[in-house]
């Protein structure tokens, strides 16, 4: 699987907003995953999300998305034959720690991004790609810290190979997050 990280941080760079009035806490009641649209357009996220938020796993999620994407991709950039790359479906997963005083300073979520970035790569995958941006975050309504987007976009013959695609991907970067673990003891999860 193709992998890389970024950070983007103050100015006008997107914050995740964990506070928003849409959100559907999967930590509290992981049943109410069937309110979120976006599974019902990839049905594999729905999955994703309840282990994601699940007790095991050293992240939450805030929010996400699906979309098809309408530029062509670059067979290169996501390691796919050019007959495979006629197609593509992307999702975004904004991922907080379990731990609110974690990722606090921007090198803790390079870090963790470095070390799930190099598991992501093992894994054998092709005609996907995963990007994690480092954001700030808006954990509570007078606390910030840092969070993780991770854009996954798959390609695909066609709009149903593309989505079918995206599906294994997004279970594989929850597959890599989940058998993480809980954050070490140093404090900086995903290590």
């Amino acid at each position: 699987m193709e992998a890389d990280w970024e950070m983007e941080l103050g100015g006008s760079a997107p914050v995740i907003d964990a506070c928003w009035t849409g959100l559907v806490d999967l930590r509290v009641v992981p049943e109410r995953v069937a309110e979120i649209e976006e599974t019902r357009g990839l049905p594999a996220l729905a999955d994703v999300l309840v282990r994601l938020n699940a007790p095991a796993s050293p992240v939450w999620t805030a929010k996400c998305d699906v979309w098809a994407v309408e530029e062509p991709v670059d067979p290169l950039e996501i390691d796919a034959e050019p007959d495979d790359a006629t197609s593509a479906q992307a999702c975004y997963i904004d991922l907080l720690t379990r731990n609110d005083q974690q990722w606090i300073v921007p090198e803790g979520a390079a870090e963790a991004c470095k070390a799930l970035v190099a598991r992501l790569r093992a894994v054998s995958l092709r005609a996907c790609r995963v990007d994690l941006v480092v954001r700030q975050a808006r954990i509570a309504p007078e606390a910030y810290g840092l969070g993780i987007t991770a854009y996954v976009t798959a390609c695909g013959a066609d709009e149903d190979a593309a989505r079918e695609r995206l599906g294994a991907a997004v279970a594989a970067v929850a597959d890599t997050l989940v058998q993480a673990g809980p954050p070490a003891a140093s404090g900086s999860p995903l290590q």
